[in-house]
């Protein structure tokens, strides 16, 4: 026993509190370990960006390792846009804090995105990188996505190749990318769906088109629909349908013909490799309306259609799909006034008509609706003979006289001259107006121009008969001057009868000159019945009279049979005038 405890020294510096702690270590083994744990671990800082891995995950956070002392959580918001995340993804986290007050380790996904973002953005700009981008919500013109912790603008025309109708189903959804643009300036970034897409469709539309041929019948989908046409995806490649294309009638809104998602077939009208366009047609389908026309159909048969097009010179009439027909105005109407198509008819209405012309070939025919009534000149000498009287109405006028319509299609003209007996018209307008009924009666017919020569004077007697009686030459009567002319002056007689007087046949006794609205006594020295002409004269009354004074004296005194005789003859002469004058002015003043 006691040699045992010779052989043994105990350890002088032995650590007997370490040990009754249940510590077996010494001091310099603990170090030794503690330099090597110290070198297992990532020499991390605060607001460093370092790159983790994760290690557990759940709705709510993420736990990465940085390979430091203790791992980090990660809110799962700061992930979504990034759904497939998963175990043992490296990300990258910004290094907020080693240890808070509950000595954890703080990390954030988000700041580390945000501080490597513009750096991450460029590069994918410049190496043309397809990037995954998380659409956050709707804005004007597009969508907002999250790229890197950017906010970028995704326009509405990049997110497909296609019209998008409904933005809302891409909110919330994680899709690739490829950045646009970048607005240093005013750090904006323009992101698209679309150009990840576009280089396939191009290698797919010259396939397309290599195969494609005229004439060739494909299935198609409506893609879009605009107010000149149809564009048709036919798998890869838009082809447009013109509306003129559409059906072999008319159309005014190709959505009358189609809707969207439709699927069609068309056949290909015409297409260019160069610029990848493709000409379409529906109708193209279908046989020709023209070939499908009634074969019995021909020029005199009568029809139905409707207005589909209207023009001032006339109407088009769709007598069946895609075979028209034009009524031009002339034969809406057997009045030789010609109106405004739109006078007879308007777009929509149906209208029965007479086939006038017929060119199967042309693919033409001419339509009228006059053609439905009977021809009002095809009775014309026995409805309006000559001598008839009727009531017209004033359609125009014109220098020479005034056009009027006896009835639809029967037109005549009232010379200026057959207006009045009496009155001096310089215009038709003075004596009747546009529209007005007039009474008058026919005086001619000529059947080749359609045209009634018309009298309204002629519906009462001729007055002039009466005064070739009363205004004899050098008979004297009051007359009143109405008009100075340079000619001469116009003056008014009873009755209403109107005389001319030259200048030099206006001086007075006491050698003046006669003003307008004097009243004197005037000797008619011309009466011509035929262009009712009455030329007077003033002075003639006292020149006259003077000298057959002078011509008497140097007479014989007359005797008394003499004297009694021409007394006798001038009182029979008066009393004849008197009858015609009083008749007449009866007549006159009844009027």
């Amino acid at each position: 026993m006691s040699d045992l405890t010779n052989k043994v020294a105990p350890i002088s510096d032995f650590d007997w509190d370490s040990y009754a702690s249940g510590e077996v270590l010494s001091q310099e083994s603990r170090e030794a370990q503690q330099a090597k744990y110290d070198q297992t671990l990532n020499a991390i800082k605060d607001k460093d960006v370092v790159v983790g891995k994760v290690i557990s995950l759940n709705k709510r956070e993420v736990v990465v390792n940085v390979g430091g002392k203790s791992d980090g959580i990660v809110s799962m918001n700061e992930f979504r846009y990034n759904p497939d995340l998963k175990i043992g993804d490296e990300v990258e986290v910004y290094i907020e804090s080693q240890e808070d007050k509950k000595g954890q380790l703080t990390l954030s996904h988000k700041k580390a995105r945000a501080a490597r973002s513009w750096d991450r953005v460029n590069e994918a700009l410049d190496s043309n990188e397809v990037i995954k981008g998380y659409i956050k919500c709707r804005t004007k013109g597009g969508m907002i996505v999250d790229v890197f912790g950017i906010e970028a603008f995704l326009p509405g025309s990049q997110i497909d190749v296609k019209p998008i109708r409904d933005y809302d189903v891409f909110v919330g959804k994680t899709m690739e990318f490829k950045v646009v643009k970048i607005n240093h300036e005013f750090k904006n970034v323009v992101v698209s769906h679309k150009a990840l897409i576009e280089a396939d469709l191009e290698r797919q539309k010259k396939e397309i088109i290599s195969q494609l041929q005229k004439g060739q019948v494909l299935e198609g989908t409506v893609k879009n629909i605009t107010s000149y046409g149809v564009f048709i995806d036919l798998g890869g490649v838009d082809g447009l349908i013109h509306i003129t294309d559409l059906s072999w009638g008319r159309v005014s809104d190709p959505k009358e013909v189609v809707e969207l998602d439709q699927k069609i077939n068309v056949v290909i009208l015409d297409f260019d490799n160069e610029k990848k366009r493709i000409a379409l047609g529906l109708k193209q389908l279908t046989p020709h309306p023209w070939d499908a026309l009634d074969p019995n159909l021909k020029v005199g048969d009568k029809v139905k259609g409707k207005v589909v097009v209207m023009a001032d010179y006339g109407a088009f009439v769709e007598i069946a799909p895609g075979v028209e027909g034009l009524i031009h105005v002339s034969e809406m109407s057997w009045s030789a006034h010609l109106r405004s198509a739109q006078d007879f008819m308007s777009v929509g209405d149906t209208v029965e008509a007479v086939v006038l012309t017929l060119d199967r070939e042309e693919r033409k025919m001419s339509l009228g609706i006059k053609q439905l009534k009977d021809d009002p000149w095809k009775d014309i000498d026995t409805k309006y003979a000559v001598g008839s009287r009727h009531t017209a109405k004033v359609r125009n006028f014109t220098n020479f006289g005034v056009f009027v319509e006896l009835e639809e299609g029967v037109d005549g003209l009232i010379h200026i001259s057959d207006l009045s007996w009496t009155k001096k018209v310089k215009h038709p307008s003075e004596f009747t107006q546009n529209g007005a009924d007039i009474e008058v009666q026919v005086l001619e017919i000529d059947k080749e121009t359609r045209r009634l020569s018309l009298g309204h004077k002629q519906l009462e007697d001729n007055p002039w008969d009466v005064f070739e009686t009363v205004f004899t030459e050098g008979s004297e009567h009051e007359g009143t001057i109405k008009e100075m002319l340079d000619k001469g002056a116009v003056v008014e007689l009873k009755y209403g009868v109107e005389g001319f007087c030259t200048p030099k046949h206006l001086t007075k006794a006491d050698g003046s000159q006669a003003k307008i609205d004097e009243t004197l006594m005037f000797k008619v020295i011309e009466f011509n019945k035929e262009s009712k002409r009455i030329i007077l004269s003033h002075s003639r009354t006292f020149e006259e009279g003077a000298a057959d004074e002078k011509k008497e004296t140097k007479k014989r005194k007359p005797s008394k049979k003499a004297e009694a005789q021409p007394a006798q003859n001038i009182e029979k002469t008066t009393l004849g005038d008197l009858d015609a004058l009083a008749a007449l002015k009866n007549k006159l003043e009844n009027k």
